[in-house]
């Protein structure tokens, strides 16, 4: 029901327009509702809660990159999300360089393909770098050789593997890459009106800096677009308990190789004495043949041992554990 006026109200509101204090035409276009224009070629099928979505996701893979490649490249790496956005599939294609680095990428068990985009300058500088160089970019773009190719499709392989941890709070993938293009022409593998997502990474290897465009069709997560919300993302995410935790922790823990030392005794000799040294020279150390041996774990003294063989190894056999107050009263 519309509010009803008091007489004191309308008295004053009459004595307002009398006075031209209001004006009665802009009244009239204070109640007209505002109208958007809807653009049928461009329809609004990714919600900005979709999107904040998207960049969660992506966030997550952000760090997965940026530990996961140093390991190949020996650099610092530095991945962060920039943006995100929803545009046509002819926008994004239009606006691709050449040469560019776009693997064709089957998202499994979803429908479709996405499209993973990495700047030229990034895949020079990977190839540079596992090649044995300092990883700088090239002066002067180029396309890339037959020999480079298969290291370009190493480094967008090794991309789409890290994107399953991120996407398993909303769906299990099972991404399959289908084929790598350096030349956008031969990328049409979307229907150029179709609505797409991207995310925008920017990445930085050494003093290298380039972006890295993650292309998702409306059509491929179709399927899936009620569970791209924070609702829906917080509510599958696994909480493991603080036992669970440690555990799992210790299970990485054990896996660590970790250098063991078993020293049989020392002595000191001169330089001079050290250069001749021929196989079958006798040196005199300083213990016994029954005495204990000192193991290090590192450079920690843990373990004492006696010397011995096993099937025709040398080997010791651990006859006690060193405390730390042991070891600190040795100190």
């Amino acid at each position: 029901m519309s509010e009803v006026l008091s007489q004191n109200e309308i008295d004053s509101l009459l004595a307002a327009l009398s006075t031209g204090e209001l004006d009665v035409d802009q009244m009239q276009n204070a109640d007209e509702k505002k109208v958007k224009d809807y653009d049928f070629h461009r329809p609004a099928k990714f919600s900005k809660e979709h999107l904040r979505t998207l960049e969660m996701i992506y966030e997550h893979y952000g760090r997965l990159l940026s530990t996961t490649l140093p390991l190949y490249l020996r650099k610092s790496v530095s991945v962060s999300v920039a943006n995100s956005e929803t545009v046509t599939y002819s926008e994004f294609s239009n606006a691709l360089s050449n040469p560019v680095i776009l693997g064709i990428v089957n998202f499994l068990p979803l429908q479709g393909n996405i499209i993973v985009e990495l700047q030229a300058n990034l895949g020079f500088t990977y190839i540079d770098r596992v090649l044995g160089g300092e990883g700088g970019p090239l002066d002067k773009p180029r396309p890339f050789t037959d020999i480079e190719m298969p290291l370009i499709e190493k480094l967008v392989t090794i991309c789409m593997q890290l994107m399953v941890e991120p996407w398993e709070n909303v769906v299990e993938i099972n991404p399959v890459m289908e084929r790598i293009e350096t030349n956008p022409q031969f990328a049409q593998v979307i229907s150029p009106s179709e609505m797409i997502a991207i995310v925008t990474l920017n990445l930085k290897i050494g003093d290298t800096e380039g972006l890295m465009n993650v292309c998702l069709p409306y059509f491929t997560l179709e399927s899936i677009m009620d569970r791209l919300n924070t609702k829906f993302w917080f509510s599958t995410m696994q909480k493991q308990s603080e036992e669970d935790y440690a555990e799992n922790l210790e299970t990485l823990v054990r896996r660590v190789d970790v250098p063991i030392k078993a020293i049989l005794g020392r002595c000191s000799i001169s330089v001079n004495d050290f250069v001749y040294l021929q196989p079958g020279d006798i040196l005199c150390l300083d213990s016994k043949t029954n005495s204990d041996m000192q193991v290090y774990v590192g450079n920690i003294y843990k373990f004492t041992a006696l010397p011995g063989t096993s099937k025709d190894k040398y080997a010791v056999r651990v006859t006690s554990v060193v405390r730390e107050e042991e070891e600190e009263e040795e100190e």
